[in-house]
């Protein structure tokens, strides 16, 4: 029966990650190129909360009650999106200071081979020969 409900639990998220419309954009957020969109993201969170608050409205004038499942997953929408602004900033600090110390390991080769200058562009110099 455990290995039922688990191998349920792990379809389940596995189908949720791969096709949900915001665990997708949270995926791409986590990435390195996405840590810089984390901030505007949490602006994702008014238009959640304006769903859900219009949603309790409806209810309260006797809408089906089923619209408390939309409540929970808009507040559970906006909670994602408002956590993924400072998680991102920390997330990219984090990386960017992993860059830097990278950098700053990396020793440029000063060696100069015999009869190269030290900036060559990389052409053949012609040299005159008297």
């Amino acid at each position: 029966m455990i290995r039922l409900i688990w191998s349920a639990s792990v379809h389940i998220r596995y189908f949720m990650r791969r096709y949900m419309p915001t665990n997708i954009a949270l995926d791409a957020l986590r990435t390195r190129r996405g840590h810089k969109w984390g901030l505007p993201a949490m602006l994702l969170t008014l238009p959640y909360l304006y769903a859900a608050s219009f949603c309790a409205q409806l209810i309260e004038t006797g809408a089906p009650g089923w619209l408390h499942l939309i409540v929970l997953v808009c507040i559970w929408n906006a909670m994602k999106f408002f956590w993924i602004g400072p998680i991102s900033l920390f997330l990219l600090a984090r990386e960017r200071i992993r860059e830097a110390t990278a950098t700053r390991r990396i020793e440029p080769d000063t060696t100069v081979t015999a009869g190269q200058p030290p900036y060559s562009t990389g052409r053949r110099n012609s040299v005159l020969l008297d």
